[in-house]
């Protein structure tokens, strides 16, 4: 059996991957595993009625992207229940934070069905050991993480504590949240797990789960209905490629957003050289940020051809036209990869939560609705069973000798700059994979009016006309949680996790598991 290395948000995750591969599973598998426990213990920070993205590469074959992302709801209602059930909220995350929260912000979850097809198609071992894990730590009981404590110190008061359900489940008696280490049982869950374990991943959409979920939110003036549980699908699609470097790059395609991003600002790097890193390089990486994030926001969130305007970003940065350029939530990140040149990188969110927990399930659902940075103009024009944009970009790399990567990173908007980040410095500068992912970040957030550009201690960042600058005393979370594992053949197997979010690494595959 092949050896597995995973690196996750947290250890219990990591060492759920180790766990299956040490039982005969491959890279796919033990991604599978360590995000499942990641979504059922990561809590506030993600959610099992979460959507996202499985990218996939095997050794022999082409990669493929499987999207599992949010779909509009609210098959059969009447259009005038949209913008019933929620309600805007502000905290702080950054900066002020603006999310729409409640049942009336609740999408069409995803991830269950694109783990599902993962597995069925590309995975070694049985469905129902893949959920072992969770279910084990959900009932037994787990350690809060500290990125989860940290999130929540920000949202318990805003997302978590309107809804009954969650607020016993994050707090104290006297209204504290949780505290990082303190253990947390959710048997609910548990149970809940153990249903789509034996049954299968539709079991999620059907049965008792899938009427628990549509009774709870058309109970609340929410949209999610029964049918658009029942029809929901995961599609398998054709990733975005380029060639940085020596490597030959495959990234999330439309309808997502954050794999063309990702992308273009790859594409704009690959034709310049940023070593030495000084502040010269400095200033052209907030210069690629700025065009690239600059163009997203006028033209990818805009537009009802979002095909013809990502060809447009992928063409314009090939050309290297930075200028033309300028004029125009949460998340967790699992990446696996083993010694037979598989690598699945795994990437899923649940929005900033719609504070949401099914009654008798322990199942927290997503406000993929509410997600204003995302669709500031609203989704009351998008027909039920539409694809959702996202920043999630699951990136897999490959090398002409064979070498594999798997690199990731949850963040919001922050995802597409980490990644590029930790990609420019092992790549193009050709520091080690840890190195890469601690060295210092920025941010470049642009505004109609004004940009702010948000960066960590360390860097040489200078005034710049038409930007606020917001500088960090500390590495921190807000910069994402790059997750990489890379199979090298003369290396053999590495992988590094961000200390942002205490991130962490495991191996397994190299005994079998008793």
């Amino acid at each position: 059996m092949p050896n597995v290395t995973i690196a996750a948000g947290s250890q219990i995750a990591a060492d759920a991957g180790a766990k299956i591969a040490n039982q005969g599973g491959n890279a796919v598998d033990a991604a599978l595993a360590a995000a499942t426990v990641s979504m059922c213990t990561d809590l506030g920070v993600m959610a099992p009625g979460a959507s996202g993205f499985v990218a996939i590469w095997p050794s022999t074959q082409s990669p493929v992207v499987i999207d599992a992302y949010a779909d509009v709801p609210g098959r059969g209602l009447p259009s005038a229940q949209l913008g019933q059930g929620a309600q805007d909220v502000i905290f702080d995350y950054g900066g002020p934070t603006r999310s729409v929260i409640g049942h009336g912000a609740v999408a069409t979850p995803g991830i269950f069905a694109g783990l599902g097809m993962a597995s069925q198609h590309y995975g070694a071992l049985p469905w129902r050991s893949l959920l072992a894990p969770a279910i084990e730590w959900t009932e037994q009981g787990f350690p809060l993480t500290g990125g989860a404590a940290e999130y929540l110190r920000y949202t318990h008061k805003e997302i978590f504590s309107w809804h009954p359900q969650s607020y016993r489940t994050l707090h104290h008696s006297d209204g504290s949240p949780l505290q990082a280490g303190e253990m947390v049982q959710i048997p609910e869950l548990a149970n809940s797990l153990r249903l789509i374990a034996d049954r299968g991943f539709s079991a999620f959409y059907t049965g008792e789960i899938g009427q628990r979920i549509a009774a709870e939110v058309q109970a609340n003036n929410g949209l999610l209905t029964a049918e658009d549980l029942a029809t929901y699908r995961a599609i398998a699609r054709s990733p975005l490629r380029l060639q940085f470097g020596e490597w030959d790059i495959a990234t999330n395609p439309p309808p997502a957003i954050g794999g063309a991003c990702l992308a273009a600002m790859l594409l704009l790097l690959d034709q310049r050289s940023l070593d030495p890193w000084d502040s010269a390089s400095v200033q052209q990486l907030i210069e690629i940020q700025q065009a690239v994030l600059g163009y997203r926001s006028h033209h990818l969130k805009r537009t009802s051809d979002l095909s013809q305007a990502v060809a447009e970003l992928l063409g314009l940065a090939r050309l290297d036209e930075l200028h033309s350029l300028v004029k125009s939530p949460s998340t967790i990140h699992v990446s696996a990869v083993d010694t037979d040149g598989l690598a699945c990188a795994v990437s899923a969110s649940a929005g900033y939560g719609s504070g949401v927990m099914v009654e008798g399930t322990g199942l927290w659902l997503n406000n993929s609705l509410g997600e204003i940075e995302l669709h500031p103009h609203g989704v009351e024009d998008l027909s039920p069973g539409t694809r959702l944009s996202s920043n999630m970009a699951p990136t897999l790399a490959k090398r002409a000798d064979g070498a594999v990567l798997a690199i990731g990173s949850p963040g919001a908007s922050r995802i597409t700059t980490a990644i590029v980040q930790v990609l420019l410095h092992f790549i193009q500068r050709g520091l080690p994979l840890s190195e890469a992912i601690t060295s210092p970040r920025l941010h470049v957030e642009v505004g109609e009016e004004t940009s702010r550009i948000s960066f960590e201690p360390d860097l040489p960042i200078s005034p710049r006309s038409g930007f606020s600058l917001k500088p960090f005393s500390a590495p921190s979370m807000y910069f994402g949680g790059v997750q990489a594992a890379l199979w090298e053949p003369k290396s053999g197997l590495s992988a590094a996790a961000d200390p942002r979010r205490a991130g962490a690494v495991a191996e397994g595959g190299t005994s079998a598991d008793s």
